[in-house]
């Protein structure tokens, strides 16, 4: 199980990026999303408590969920 967050900040395609907690290009200023087994079920959850915002997987830790 990984822990997730995402970028507070969203990128220039207005999309917040979800990284894992060993990620090294989680930022500073983030939010924990939780504990899943899978970068689609933090997104999922993700989706479900901040569903004015949108998400992506981070090119290098959540490659599978990485749209561009």
């Amino acid at each position: 199980m990984i822990t997730y967050y995402f970028n507070n900040k969203a990128d220039d395609k207005g999309k917040h990026e979800v990284h894992e907690r060993t990620c090294s290009y989680l930022p500073e200023n983030k939010t924990e999303i939780g504990v899943f087994s899978s970068c689609q079920d933090a997104i999922r959850q993700a989706k479900l408590q901040h569903f004015q915002k949108e998400f992506d997987g981070c090119f290098w830790c959540s490659r599978s969920c990485h749209k561009g």
